[in-house]
């Protein structure tokens, strides 16, 4: 049987719902004990869970990330601003999952409000990766990633501000899609970056994340951001293949500096894709080195603007009335460390003799940014280029030095800043630790990154 015939045939989710995904008895049993990961912030009572018999995702359990609302289950935002808090709706990708026969088998861990680059900054604590528990599993959607990885759940739900759904799932060995902003609906996420945050699927392999992916895509009322767009059969376009794909290779995303076998892995990568039938060319995105700062400034500013809502009046943890002096003491501890630095940041870059000279240089940067890729496109398909300039890092090991952690995010954050889809796929080990490569495709061309994905995943399944 083909590659083609084994993906096309048999159920509408290939083998999900008869895979060796655990109980929800058997995940709590495994989280609640000393070789927990800590990648659920809740879990489901399997009580309370009804078996679906239609539907692609019938019986499947789906995780979701903890700032994604939810009905009969916590979302904290990994925050104590929000512990206990239950939403009184869901989220339009929720109700899809439902509605599409999907069981939801809990809340995720995460970097508190989607703030961070390893799941470190929960206030829950951090969860551990599963291939190496002394490791960082990345972040800030690190729970989801953990749950996948660690076969608790086949797929499962995650946000993505800078990077945070395809830098997790590299690190964790999974495969992760960052669709094009507007794709999915943000109705019912909980607002970090609103001109960022774009929720994402993580799967097990290229073919169940783009399933998720297809279940909770289209255009939602609900969500002004949401466009008006066909959406394709992402399960036909895993198979489809690279056969005259042009495939840009951005040399700005291969400085000196690339770890030797990080590099090696790439060049692995892009022999496997021209031996599928694809072309192979450098092409230049020059306004990269600034993508950083100009990230760092628009997220900080929009999360300053977000989070004023968590009064502990409107949002948050109560506080009493007795006066303003009260108020501080109740509220000063609910907040942790690295959100208070991005709200100082994003209200400085705002402020008055400072706006234009953070806030409006960014965006005519990332407007710049965006041209880049235009332009990179009118020649190319399909970016190729590292998801993270290393594979997953220590525990412990960059939470004093934020430059460090932001850094993290470098060949990531630029598709946020331009809105266009990204995908990261598994490309083999470096020190025994996986590595992901990093497909971009233009706006609402999530179906040629996720046949490029499906070709070199079909690649390295041949190997072994």
């Amino acid at each position: 049987m083909s590659i083609r015939d084994e993906v096309l045939s048999g159920s509408e989710i290939l083998d999900v719902r008869g895979s060796a995904v655990l109980s929800l008895d058997h995940i709590k049993e495994l989280e609640g004990g000393q070789e927990s990961l800590n990648a659920f912030l809740a879990i489901a009572d399997p009580e309370e869970l009804e078996p679906y018999d239609r539907g692609p995702l019938a019986g499947v359990m789906v995780a979701l990330k903890d700032n994604i609302c939810t009905k009969g289950l916590p979302t904290t935002c990994g925050s104590s601003m929000l512990k206990g808090y239950r939403s009184p709706y869901e989220a339009t990708v929720v109700k899809k999952l439902r509605r599409a026969g999907g069981l939801i088998a809990g809340k995720t861990n995460l970097d508190e409000f989607g703030m961070g680059s390893s799941t470190e900054n929960s206030a829950f604590g951090p969860t551990l990766n599963p291939v190496d528990r002394s490791l960082v599993p990345g972040g800030s959607s690190g729970g989801s990633a953990a749950a996948v990885a660690a076969g608790y759940v086949r797929v499962a739900l995650g946000s993505d501000t800078g990077g945070s759904v395809r830098q997790p799932a590299a690190f964790c060995g999974v495969v992760g899609i960052k669709p094009t902003y507007g794709r999915v609906s943000r109705y019912g996420l909980i607002a970090f970056a609103s001109s960022l945050d774009q929720i994402g699927t993580i799967g097990a392999t290229v073919l169940e994340a783009s399933l998720l992916l297809e279940i909770v895509s289209g255009y939602d009322a609900r969500d002004s951001t949401s466009a008006q767009k066909p959406v394709p059969s992402y399960k036909d376009a895993v198979v489809e293949g690279v056969e005259g794909m042009v495939i840009g290779i951005p040399t700005e995303y291969f400085p000196e500096q690339l770890d030797p076998s990080v590099r090696a892995l790439l060049d692995e990568a892009c022999e496997r894709l021209i031996d599928a039938g694809a072309e192979v060319r450098p092409v230049s995105l020059p306004h990269t080195e600034f993508a950083i700062p100009c990230y760092y400034v628009l997220a900080t500013a929009e999360a300053s603007s977000n989070l004023a809502r968590y009064d502990g009046v409107r949002f948050g943890v109560r506080v009493p009335a007795e006066g303003l002096e009260r108020m501080y003491e109740a509220t000063r501890g609910n907040f942790g460390t690295e959100v208070k630095r991005r709200i100082m940041l994003g209200t400085y870059v705002l402020s008055s003799g400072y706006y234009d000279a953070y806030y409006g240089t960014a965006q005519r940067t990332r407007a710049s940014i965006a041209h880049d890729f235009k332009a990179a496109f009118s020649e190319v398909d399909v970016l190729l280029t590292p998801t993270s300039p290393t594979p997953a890092f220590p525990l412990g090991e960059r939470v004093l030095d934020p430059v460090a952690m932001y850094l993290s995010d470098i060949f990531t954050v630029t598709a946020n800043l331009a809105g266009i889809p990204g995908l990261s796929v598994p490309i083999g080990t470096v020190g025994g630790l996986p590595l992901g490569a990093q497909l971009l495709g233009p706006w609402w061309g999530e179906n040629h990154i996720i046949a490029a994905a499906g070709a070199l995943e079909a690649s390295y399944k041949e190997d072994t």
